[in-house]
C-alpha cells in the first residue's frame, strides 16, 4: 500500500473542501500491519503538513478520524482495505433542568440503599472514569473526589466543564461534602472527567471512542456513560468490546424517549443498560424500558452537584446510571477482580422489583432497582462467573 499517497490523497481533499464543513468520518483498516504502516507515515507527514493535525487516531480500534472530505475518495481507491462510517453525534441523557437545589442527603443515594453500605464499602481506590461535559474542579464537595482526567476538546487543558452535566454526573458518583454539603454514592472513589462533550451536551462518535481508549490506556476500573444516539456505530461497538475484554465495565443510560427499547451504547450486549426509577419507585415516565435494560435506579429530580460550586435538581437516565455506576464501585472497591460480566450479573440479581404503573408487566420492564446494600452482600459470597462466559 503507497502510505504517502494515501495521506497526500487526503490532504488534496481537505484543501479543495469548504472551509466551513464540520462533517467527519471514523476510517478503520482492517489489517493491523497496514494500520501501523498509516500510521507511521501519519506522524512522519503532520509535522510538515498542518492539515494533517486534524486527524485523530485511536490505536485501540485500529482506526483514524478525519474530515469528511477526501473519505470518500479514500474509500473508492482503498475499498479492499479499509472501512469507512460516519462520525456521528451523540447527545448526553438528560431532561431539562429542573430546579436549584441545595446541598441535602439526595433522595436516590438513600433510596439505593447506599448509606447503609458504607460501614462495608465507600469505594475507596476505585477509579470512575466519567465521559462527559468536564467537572467543576472548584466545587468544594468534589474537591476530594476529582482526578486530573483528560480535556479531549482541547488537549493539555483541564477537563472544566462548562455545561454542568458532567458536574452533576460526578456529585451522585462520588461527592464528598460532609454534614455541610452533598455525599454521592461512592464518596471515596476517584472520579476521572473525561471531556468529550462540548457546552452543548454534544460530542462526535470519535470523541466517545477516544474517550474509551484513554480510560483503557490509564486502567480505569468502570466507565459512566449518561449519554447515547439511535443509531448503531460499528467503530463505537468495537472499541465497547475492547473495553470489556480488558475488564472495564461500562455503565450506559437507555434514553428518556418514554419508548420501549431504547439508545445506543446502552444496547450493546457488552454494556450495563440503566433506566430509571421516579420517586415512588416506578419506572419513570421519561425513561426507555425493555427486556435489554439490566437495572433501574434513581432518575426523576435528582439532586446533585453544579456549576459555580452549586446544586441542582436533573431528571433523566443519565442520573440513574451514576447512581448505579456508584453502586458498582462500591463492590469493586471490595472486589475488585469482578468481571464485568459477573458485575452485571450481581446488579441484576440484586436488584429489588420496581412498583408498576396500571397496565405494566414486569417482564416487559427488564431488571428491578438497584439496591447497594443487597449487592455488597451478595457480591461478598459471589463465586467467580468462568472468564469465558459471555455477555
Amino acid at each position: 500500500m503507497d502510505y504517502y499517497g494515501f495521506w497526500q490523497m487526503l490532504l488534496d481533499e481537505i484543501s479543495a473542501a469548504p472551509k466551513s464543513t464540520t462533517e467527519r468520518r471514523i476510517v478503520t483498516f482492517n489489517d493491523a500491519r497496514q494500520y501501523a504502516g498509516a500510521l507511521s507515515q501519519w506522524k512522519a507527514l503532520k509535522k510538515k503538513r498542518p492539515g494533517l493535525r486534524q486527524v485523530q487516531v485511536s490505536p485501540l480500534i485500529r482506526a483514524f478520524f478525519l474530515p469528511a472530505a477526501g473519505a470518500e475518495r479514500l474509500m473508492d481507491k482503498f475499498s479492499d482495505l479499509l472501512r469507512i462510517e460516519d462520525d456521528l453525534r451523540i447527545q448526553v441523557h438528560s431532561v431539562s433542568p429542573d430546579k436549584s437545589g441545595t446541598a441535602v442527603m439526595p433522595w436516590g443515594v438513600k433510596a439505593i440503599h447506599a448509606p447503609q453500605a458504607w460501614s462495608k464499602s465507600t469505594g475507596v481506590h476505585v477509579k470512575i472514569g466519567v465521559i462527559d461535559t468536564g467537572a467543576d474542579y472548584r466545587h468544594p464537595d468534589l474537591k476530594h473526589s476529582l482526578a486530573s482526567g483528560v480535556n479531549l476538546l482541547h488537549r493539555g487543558m483541564l477537563p472544566l466543564d462548562d455545561n454542568g452535566h458532567g458536574t452533576h454526573i460526578a456529585g451522585t458518583l462520588a461527592a464528598a461534602g460532609g454534614t455541610r454539603g452533598m455525599m454521592g454514592v461512592a464518596p471515596r472513589a476517584l472520579v476521572y472527567p473525561v471531556k468529550a462533550f462540548d457546552h452543548s451536551g454534544s460530542a462526535y462518535v470519535s470523541d466517545i471512542v477516544l474517550g474509551i481508549d484513554w480510560c483503557v490506556q490509564n486502567k480505569i476500573d468502570i466507565i459512566n456513560m449518561s449519554f447515547g444516539m439511535k443509531t448503531r456505530s460499528k467503530a463505537l461497538h468495537d472499541v465497547v468490546i475492547k473495553a470489556y475484554r480488558a475488564g472495564i465495565a461500562i455503565i450506559a443510560s437507555s434514553g428518556n424517549d418514554g419508548k420501549r427499547g431504547g439508545d445506543y451504547p446502552a444496547r450493546y450486549p457488552e454494556t450495563i443498560a440503566v433506566g430509571a426509577l421516579d420517586r415512588r419507585h416506578r419506572v419513570a415516565a421519561f425513561s426507555n424500558r425493555g427486556p435489554y435494560i439490566d437495572v433501574y435506579g434513581p432518575g426523576e429530580s435528582v439532586p446533585s452537584c453544579w456549576l459555580r460550586e452549586g446544586y441542582k435538581e436533573m431528571s433523566g437516565t443519565s442520573m440513574a446510571t451514576s447512581h448505579v455506576t456508584g453502586a458498582a464501585a462500591l463492590l469493586l472497591a471490595l472486589r475488585p477482580s469482578l468481571t464485568p460480566r459477573e458485575l452485571k450479573l450481581l446488579l441484576r440479581r440484586t436488584a429489588s422489583p420496581v412498583r408498576l404503573r396500571k397496565g405494566q408487566r414486569r417482564a416487559s420492564l427488564g431488571g428491578g432497582a438497584a439496591d447497594a446494600l443487597r449487592l455488597l452482600r451478595a457480591g461478598a459470597r459471589a463465586k467467580p462467573v468462568a472468564a469465558a462466559a459471555k455477555a
